[in-house]
């Protein structure tokens, strides 16, 4: 049930930030994700007494984790929603994993890609390029109504995975060592990414609003449940289930997000995304050894948030 909910959370997000910016900016669909995500694990965190770490260079880690892992990212997804569908942004958060493989490998040289993980790699930039549709863009097309911002949402949302594959990496390769793991880390990565987003308050929350039931209720179901909850259902059925099984969550997020957008908003998609989005699934179930490429490998996991 707990899984369930969580691939209903995550991606449901997407739906949740279009309908609030209805009635706020970008930057405050992001800032009261992030505080009220912190404020829901913070109470969690004390009703079960969880114990957090007392080295201070860890909290430093985690000010980084929290900005790659949130505050870029959900300003950035934020801000493109206001261009692109939430169910095209939702596809383009299953790019996570892709992004992952790449920077763990590259970036903080955590891991080495076998063959068959290139391969998905490259099947799932493959699969991107065909989502964005880029012979949309060239000036015949674009003067049948392709704008240009439509484009930039796009590659925002790509940007966003790339913070994701980014934070993976940075906690792989620095946090991790440190031992600080679940429900800890997860309070961390939001409680950090909180405090950054509380000095960037004038910034980011300061102006005028138009306050609606479905704002609200999309502003408290984005922070509490899907940025606060969501964390510990995640960490209950990683420990149940092992990391492989839990990874699934992969593959419900953007089929939730997707049919939420359709359902509810009357969203459509254009044929070149849904087949963009099955070559991004192939590039990810060989990025994470899940489908054999000459010889046998072991599964590996690359999980994404919401």
């Amino acid at each position: 049930m707990q899984f369930v909910l969580l691939g209903l959370l995550w991606g449901g997000s997407f739906l949740f930030m279009k309908v609030a910016l209805e009635g706020v900016s970008f930057g405050q669909v992001a800032w009261s994700r992030v505080v009220l995500g912190a404020l829901a694990l913070g109470v969690i965190v004390l009703v079960t007494r969880t114990r957090l770490p007392r080295n201070p260079i860890v909290y430093l880690h985690f000010v980084v984790v929290g900005l790659s892992g949130c505050v870029v990212p959900y300003l950035l997804f934020s801000w493109a929603e206001q261009y692109v569908s939430s169910g095209l942004a939702s596809i383009y958060n299953a790019v996570t994993p892709i992004t992952t493989a790449l920077l763990v490998t590259l970036a903080f040289r955590v891991e080495r890609l076998d063959r068959a993980q290139i391969a998905g790699v490259v099947v799932g930039i493959l699969g991107v390029i065909v989502i964005i549709g880029p012979w949309r863009f060239v000036p015949s097309a674009a003067a049948e109504g392709s704008p240009v911002l439509e484009l930039a949402g796009q590659l925002a949302c790509i940007g966003s995975a790339v913070c994701y594959g980014f934070s993976f990496g940075y906690i792989r390769r620095f946090a991790a060592p440190h031992g600080v793991k679940g429900l800890a880390a997860a309070f961390l990565q939001i409680g950090m990414g909180a405090v950054v987003m509380l000095v960037l308050t004038p910034f980011l929350a300061i102006g005028p609003v138009e306050l609606s039931l479905p704002v609200v209720s999309s502003l408290l179901a984005l922070g509490i449940l899907g940025t606060g909850v969501a964390y510990v259902w995640y960490m209950n059925v990683l420990d149940n289930w092992g990391p492989t099984a839990t990874s699934t969550v992969t593959y419900v997020t953007p089929v939730v997000g997707v049919a939420l957008g359709i359902l509810v908003l009357g969203e459509s998609l254009s044929w070149h995304e849904p087949l963009g989005a099955l070559l991004v699934f192939l590039g990810i179930l060989l990025a994470q050894r899940r489908l054999r490429l000459g010889r046998f490998t072991r599964s590996r996991k690359a999980v994404s948030p919401g």
